[in-house]
């Protein structure tokens, strides 16, 4: 808008300069009788009384100013507009409440003195004689309806409008809460995607490098006997092959799960809401294991087997378990199944032809423990030349402390390398 002064826009400008200029006309036309009965010359009643009126110019900036000017000119019977203008835009502006009652307590007394005497004193002179009562109830009468209805009117407006700005600051800032939900909806968003990026790679880490670890080491057996002793290459062509199946089965399962749990674009809000929940510590591994849940993941009994493909492999592998077995929930199984198999597939990758040791006790109070420690690789032994990115060890340290457990790894000092793992038969919030 284009304001001026105080007003915010030109035509409030517009509107109060025409009031006031009627006020003063007004005003001035009644200066005349004014000054007639009170002995002045006519141009001075006539001054007096534009001036006066013209006040009504500072309505919306001094109302208070406004209502006193009119209230003071009331015995030169005069600025009826003035008052009743004045007394509206005091009422609706945001003067305090009592000071509007005051002054329009103080119209109304003002009005009444003058329409009493001026109505007893034209009785009298007409009639001779002035009935009292009949001029209180018309002063009464005449005070309270010029009045009370602009003060009425004033107050509605003014708690209307009142009303109104509070309903827009209301629509304000709900408009702003929305646009924070959206905003924190699209992080949540944006760390869901994030998360699941991260648990893509760890469950593709898990359920593949294992296993194509092994057949990169079954192949390079494979090549070292090919010549020498083809019943053994032809053995060692089967398990990779058998092992070659197993990780595309897998993999196929992995993906199978993930698609069925794909979310519609149009349930991607609630997608929003769920990421809020599992943003919360000891939330991350659920969400990580949800594939193998839904897939009847890998468990302890599962070690046997495990063990057992890599001493196919060639490597020295010893199983000791400790303890009586209890009853655990499947995410800590398939926890302790995954740090035992990422174990053994670094051993593969960093320690060709060492010997290793895996260790499960069972311990009191359902909690139990897993320990994988190798060798040294032998000297002289060939190397397998896996790659390593480094992630493997991170992502099962990612889902020991998802279920509230501990997880160490670290070299020997017989230079081999260790890794463990506790947690409880029960997952534990963090």
């Amino acid at each position: 808008h284009s304001g001026v002064w105080w007003w915010e826009r030109r035509r409030s400008m517009v509107l109060d300069a025409s009031l006031a200029a009627v006020s003063a006309a007004e005003c001035g036309a009644e200066g005349v009788k004014f000054a007639w009965e009170a002995g002045l010359p006519v141009a001075v009643g006539v001054v007096f009384g534009v001036l006066a009126g013209a006040v009504l110019l500072l309505r919306r900036r001094w109302p208070i100013a406004v209502v006193l000017v009119a209230i003071a000119i009331t015995p030169a019977e005069m600025g009826f507009l003035l008052s009743v203008v004045g007394l509206y835009t005091l009422a609706a502006s945001e003067v305090p409440r009592r000071i509007t009652g005051v002054l329009a307590a103080m119209s109304v007394a003002g009005l009444l003195i003058v329409t009493f005497l001026r109505m007893h004193h034209e009785m009298n002179a007409n009639t001779g004689h002035a009935e009292v009562w009949l001029v209180s109830l018309v002063a009464v009468l005449m005070s309270l309806g010029i009045t009370g209805p602009p003060v009425l009117l004033g107050l509605y407006v003014g708690a209307r409008r009142r009303l109104v700005e509070s309903l827009r600051e209301r629509a304000a800032g709900l408009e702003r809460e929305l646009s924070l939900l959206a905003d924190r909806a699209e992080e949540r968003a944006e760390w869901a995607r994030g998360e699941e990026r991260t648990r893509i790679a760890r469950d593709m880490h898990d359920v593949v490098a294992h296993r194509v670890s092994l057949m990169v080491v079954h192949a390079a057996a494979l090549e070292a006997v090919a010549v020498k002793d083809p019943d053994k290459a032809v053995r060692n062509a089967a398990l990779v092959g058998d092992m070659g199946r197993q990780a595309l089965t897998e993999l196929r399962e992995m993906l199978g799960v993930l698609r069925s749990d794909a979310i519609a674009p149009g349930d991607a809000s609630a997608a929003a809401s769920s990421s809020a929940a599992a943003a919360r510590p000891g939330r991350s591994h659920g969400a990580a294991v949800a594939v193998e849940e839904e897939n009847g993941g890998p468990c302890l009994d599962d070690l046997e087997e495990l063990i057992g493909e890599s001493r196919a492999a060639g490597m020295r592998v010893e199983l000791t378990v400790d303890g009586e077995r209890g009853s655990y929930a499947p995410q800590v199984e398939q926890t302790l199944y995954r740090v035992v198999q990422e174990a053994l597939t670094n051993v593969h990758k960093h320690a060709p032809g060492a010997s290793a040791t895996v260790r499960l006790a069972h311990r009191e109070g359902g909690e139990v423990a897993v320990l994988v420690v190798n060798g040294p690789s032998e000297v002289g032994s060939r190397n397998a030349g896996l790659p390593s990115g480094g992630n493997g060890l991170i992502g099962m340290k990612e889902r020991v402390a998802g279920l509230g457990g501990g997880f160490v790894s670290g070299p020997t000092d017989e230079g081999g390398f260790r890794v463990s793992a506790v947690l409880q038969g029960a997952p534990q919030a963090l």
